[in-house]
This record gives C-alpha cells, sequence and structure tokens, in this order.
C-alpha cells in the first residue's frame, strides 16, 4: 500500500527519474529568486555607469549556487528530523523517493558553496574584502535555514530572513560591486522584491501547515492559519505592488516600472488557488504561481529600469 501511494505521488507531481532526480533536487522554481535580485541589482547599476560583465555572472552564479546549496540543506535536514518521508507532497524527495543517499546530498551542497566561495574570491578581489564578510554571513544563515540546532525555517522568522538576505542583500550587493558604493535608494528600492522572496516561503508553508505543525514547526502560516495566512499572503502581494506605485510618484523609479503590473494575474491565481483548497497536492499550482508572480514581476521590474537607460522618460 505504501509503495502504491509512493507510485501515486510521483504520477501526481509527474516526476521522473534520470537527469530529472537531480533537477528537481535544486529545486529549479527557487532559483529564480536568485537570479531576480542580481538582476535588478545590476540594472539599477547601469542607471549610473556601464557594467561589468564578469562580476554580473560571478554573482550571478555564486547566487544561484547558494541557493541551490540551501535547497539541499533543506532536503537533508528534513529527511534526518524526519518532516519529509516517501508520501510527502512538494518538489523535496530525491532522498526520500528517489533515493538519492542522504551523505550525496549533503556533500553536493557543501561542494556548491566552495564553489560559491570560489566565485566571491574573485568578486572580492575586484571590488572590496567587505564583500567576503557579507557573503559569510549570507551563506551561515543559507546553512542555519534549517540546519543546526534551532533552524530558522521552523520558526515565524523564516519568511523575514530570507526575503532580506535573499532580496536586500544580494540587490545591495549586485549594486556595490557594479559602482563601489550604495545608497538607501537602492535598499527601499529592494523591499518589494524581499516581500516576494518571503511570500515564496510562505506559500510553502501554507501548502505544509498540517505536517509543520505535526512535527513541531512554528511557521507564519500555522500561527495564521490556512485562511489567515492566505490572507496575509494576499496582503504581501498588495503592498508589493503599492510600493511600486509609491516609488513612482517620489521619483525612485521610472514611469516603465508601471509594466511590474503586467504580473497581476499570478498573484490572483495563487490566493484563489490557496484560498479554493486545503489539501497540499491541490495547493501545488498555487505555490507555482507565487514563484511565478515574484520571478515576472522581478523581471519586470528590471527591464523597467532598462528601458529608462534606453529611452529616458522624466517628469
Amino acid at each position: 500500500m505504501q509503495s502504491m501511494k509512493k507510485q501515486d505521488i510521483q504520477t501526481a507531481l509527474n516526476e521522473r527519474k534520470g537527469w530529472q532526480v537531480w533537477w528537481r533536487l535544486l529545486r529549479p522554481h527557487t532559483l529564480t529568486a536568485a537570479f531576480v535580485p542580481v538582476f535588478i541589482g545590476t540594472m539599477l547599476a547601469t542607471l549610473q555607469e556601464p557594467i561589468h560583465v564578469g562580476l554580473f555572472l560571478a554573482m550571478l552564479f555564486a547566487s544561484i549556487l547558494i541557493q541551490a546549496a540551501t535547497n539541499m540543506f533543506n532536503e537533508y535536514y528534513d529527511y534526518v528530523r524526519g518532516l519529509d518521508t516517501e508520501h510527502s507532497i512538494g518538489i523535496g524527495g530525491a532522498i526520500v523517493r528517489d533515493g538519492i543517499p542522504p551523505k550525496k546530498v549533503l556533500a553536493l551542497a557543501v561542494s556548491f558553496f566552495g564553489i560559491a566561495m570560489l566565485l566571491g574570491v574573485y568578486i572580492c578581489i575586484a571590488t572590496s574584502w567587505w564583500i567576503a564578510l557579507i557573503g559569510l554571513i549570507s551563506m551561515a544563515f543559507g546553512y542555519l535555514y534549517t540546519g543546526g540546532p534551532y533552524p530558522i525555517a521552523y520558526t515565524p522568522f523564516g519568511e523575514v530572513i530570507s526575503g532580506f538576505f535573499m532580496g536586500t542583500v544580494i540587490i545591495g550587493i549586485s549594486y556595490y560591486i557594479q559602482t563601489l558604493s550604495i545608497t538607501s535608494e537602492v535598499i527601499i528600492i529592494s523591499i518589494p522584491v524581499a516581500i516576494l522572496i518571503g511570500a515564496i516561503l510562505l506559500a510553502n508553508n501554507i501548502r505544509d501547515l498540517e505536517g509543520d505543525k505535526e512535527n513541531g514547526r512554528k511557521t507564519l502560516a500555522i500561527l495564521f492559519g490556512h485562511k489567515g495566512a492566505v490572507t496575509f499572503l494576499g496582503m504581501l502581494f498588495g503592498t508589493a505592488y503599492l510600493l511600486i506605485v509609491l516609488y513612482i510618484i517620489a521619483g525612485l523609479l521610472p514611469i516603465w516600472s508601471l509594466i511590474v503590473f503586467l504580473s497581476i494575474p499570478k498573484p490572483k491565481k495563487a490566493i484563489q488557488g490557496f484560498a479554493n483548497n486545503t489539501s497540499p497536492l491541490e495547493m501545488l499550482p498555487a505555490m507555482k504561481f507565487t514563484a511565478q508572480t515574484n520571478t515576472i514581476f522581478g523581471i519586470l521590474l528590471g527591464i523597467s529600469l532598462l528601458l529608462q537607460l534606453l529611452i529616458p522618460i522624466t517628469f
């Protein structure tokens, strides 16, 4: 019976063997949360001076590697603590359903961190060694998100910390390595992106609410309950879009940034999906729409900055 349940889950999730097992281990739907902040920070820098392509690529790959490694630490420690089983719903399952040895997942995560550190050395040599300190702190929090004796993911602070490091910090570093400066405007502009990255984590926790509750986690989704968490998710979406309007009025962003509103159908579908469903499997599309919101919103925001560079509009 358990074998059948496992097979049913793999069929429902369209999980296939071969190289796709390793692709799922990376949790590709989360990797755009690493790309978007680097893209936006770099596009903000282009408004000041031409970008250094080598630094952009190094920052991009380092950010993606750290995110992928964080996902693997998550996979490993959720398995070790018994949170993930072969019947768990979600993209995580390389260990419990696909049979990848846990130590191999852990070793791969550490190796990704190592490669990211080498890229960081290149960035530091070209810019400032202060970047090394910030990078090491970010990597430490990536590990501590699910690793260590008191995992951040098991607390109500997961969304805030993830949004801060993956949104604000990465945007700030991406801007700094191009301009060797940082401004309050860059930090302020990073806030909507940080909010939407936090929303991805909240969406994941809404899906896993019941299982997390049984395992003693204290996430925001558990504290708010399903209905309250969905309402809060909607508030996060609304705040991100509202901030764009306010930033345009304040002159922090160009009028071109209104194109981010083209992404609005995605958060609408996410909220509807969470509001109308309660089982983890049924909520998977809503999770996908939440991740797509961050991706499309972020890419459009970055494009709006590029458009302002190419076709400046001032009032």
